[in-house]
């Protein structure tokens, strides 16, 4: 297990921008586990020897099983920038999937209508009029593929619920180790073909242009990919 420190892909004054590890959770849950956001605060505390209260604002989230680049806010100043900066699509995410099947389409857009199920915690595309639907909007193009499995980059246009897990599983892209949309088979370490490659945004205060790259999980399939030489 790597330490906080390795994880930091990024830190300033304003942000701190870390390579999540899968398993880990962004806030606390009713697990009682301890969050991410928790260690940063610890790490900070430690590092420059804070007393009292460190604050860690949640800029927003993976999934437990989902890895990769993760930003938060040192500042509420750069909270609050960085949250409409969210809502106005200015900070671009772009993911890497594992999955089972390529898509039928190399590259392409995907627009459904998703609901979320609380009680088992699951996503569903549901038509457009139907109470509470929200809609889901991404583009995907197929990178390459082993001999068995296929890296899809995806990039978010909105950041629903699982968003990417069921679009993808929708059109039969079913991402490895997703047993709740689909997958044959659970990932050893209960993880997800999931992972946050890329961050591009603009510095809410220095106003510089950031892009922050997450190296991939430490496992064969994933090195495969990183290292193939068709992707960047």
């Amino acid at each position: 297990m790597k330490s906080f420190k390795d994880t930091v892909l990024y830190e300033d004054n304003h942000l701190l921008i870390v390579n999540k590890a899968a398993g880990e959770i962004v806030q606390g849950d009713k697990t009682g586990d301890t969050p991410l956001s928790e260690k940063a605060k610890l790490y900070l505390k430690e590092k420059y020897n804070k007393p009292g209260k460190v604050y860690m604002g949640v800029v927003h989230r993976l999934d437990r099983p989902t890895s990769g680049a993760l930003i938060f806010a040192r500042t509420d100043k750069a909270l609050g920038r960085l949250n409409k900066m969210l809502r106005e699509h200015e900070i671009k995410k772009t993911y890497w999937a594992v999955v089972e099947k390529a898509p039928a389409i190399p590259q392409g857009e995907l627009i459904s209508f998703l609901k979320k199920n609380p009680k088992n915690n699951k996503s569903y595309v549901v038509s457009k009029n139907t109470n509470g639907a929200q809609e889901a909007i991404l583009t995907y193009k197929h990178i390459t593929s082993s001999d068995k499995y296929h890296l899809i980059e995806v990039e978010l246009q909105t950041g629903r619920h699982h968003q990417i897990r069921v679009q993808l599983s929708q059109i039969g892209c079913i991402i490895k180790g997703d047993l709740k949309y689909g997958a044959k088979r659970s990932n050893p370490d209960a993880s997800i073909s999931l992972h946050a490659r890329y961050l591009k945004f603009i510095h809410p205060v220095k106003k510089e242009e950031m892009t922050i790259t997450a190296s991939v999980p430490n496992d064969p399939l994933w090195m495969y990919f990183q290292n193939s030489g068709i992707v960047k």
